[in-house]
């Protein structure tokens, strides 16, 4: 009996519980103590949609008390497209403390678009210094210069939507000191003067169409690298060497197949003759046969070859007794 008795009581404290867990009843209390009109429909609302109160109502109060005016459905609104609400609240206190020109319609846009725009309005204040990496370019006389800038910027709200990034930044600074540095006629002139490199890049407007302003470009190094014009006349000398050594080699070939085709010529020449040779004693028997040729023509034909032969073998000799007296001089010189 006692329990149904305290059975009301029970379900009573039960059912506050579930609504004081689903009705944020101390947010609520925090925001009318900061003055923040929300009403407990309102929190309810949220409550069905998903929505964490406390993400909308603590942006709303930090807001109002610093003096912009952000109404809640436009809070709520942000946090259901996937925004960060907190961010984009302290984002408009920075610019309003700062006195940039941002409303909350273009901080959720950038917010949206992916860039944190928090960090963009405290670039805005305080500008961003970007190091290049070592860019290297040659000048007309051959020699290679390598470079290292530093790169002051400022975040362009305007332009943050839709705005290239800091990648395009350095390329377009590395692209104009490879154009500066190419065009000086030697390499001492941009070493004498490292200001030209910074003046003739910083008046080619390189923040165009990007998020940042460029204030200025300073060059931080510059080192003397690699002789590359001497580089490329040796590489361009050794590839004319190959080209006349491929084209001597060609010419060595086709002498070496002209030389074997002469030497087969002479071989058949040769063999000709040894056959004709072997024909001769059948034609003289043949002759003396018929009384063409008589005893004494072939003996008087025997001393001829006799004779030529002999008149070789003393040329022969001459000829060697010659060179050999010639490398005799020539080793006693």
């Amino acid at each position: 009996m006692l329990l149904f008795a305290w059975m009301p009581i029970i379900l009573i404290f039960i059912v506050l519980l579930v609504l004081l867990n689903f009705v944020p009843i101390g947010l609520w209390i925090s925001a009318l103590a900061a003055g923040v009109k929300v009403s407990i429909v309102t929190l309810i609302g949220m409550r069905l949609r998903r929505v964490p109160p406390s993400r909308i109502v603590m942006p709303l109060i930090k807001s109002l008390k610093a003096g912009i005016d952000v109404t809640i459905d436009k809070l709520e609104a942000h946090y259901l497209a996937g925004g960060n609400v907190d961010r984009v609240v302290d984002a408009l206190i920075a610019a309003h403390r700062a006195e940039i020109a941002l409303t909350f319609e273009r901080a959720a846009a950038i917010d949206l678009a992916g860039r944190n725009v928090l960090e963009a309005v405290q670039m805005s204040v305080n500008p961003k210094v970007i190091e290049t990496p070592v860019i290297a370019a040659v000048a007309k006389d051959g020699i290679e210069l390598k470079a290292k800038a530093r790169v002051t910027v400022r975040a362009n709200i305007e332009r943050l939507v839709g705005g290239a990034g800091e990648p395009t930044i350095i390329a377009r600074v590395g692209e104009g000191i490879v154009t500066t540095v190419g065009s000086a006629e030697s390499h001492a002139e941009v070493l004498e003067n490292p200001d030209r490199i910074s003046s003739t890049v910083l008046n080619k407007g390189l923040d165009a169409g990007t998020a940042f302003e460029i204030l200025s470009i300073d060059i931080a190094d510059v080192d003397v690298g690699r002789n590359i014009g001497a580089r490329l006349q040796m590489d361009q000398a050794e590839a004319d060497k190959d080209i006349a050594q491929a084209k001597a080699a060609e010419r060595r070939f086709a002498a070496q197949a002209l030389e074997q085709e002469m030497r087969a010529r002479v071989q058949e020449m040769r063999a000709r003759v040894v056959e004709a040779e072997a024909e001769v004693p059948l034609a003289l028997s043949e002759a003396l046969r018929q009384g063409r040729m008589g005893v004494m023509d072939y003996y008087t034909m025997r001393n001829l070859l006799a004779d030529t032969d002999m008149r070789e073998s003393i040329a022969r000799e001459t000829k060697e007794d010659i060179e050999e007296n010639d490398n005799q001089d020539r080793t006693n010189n």
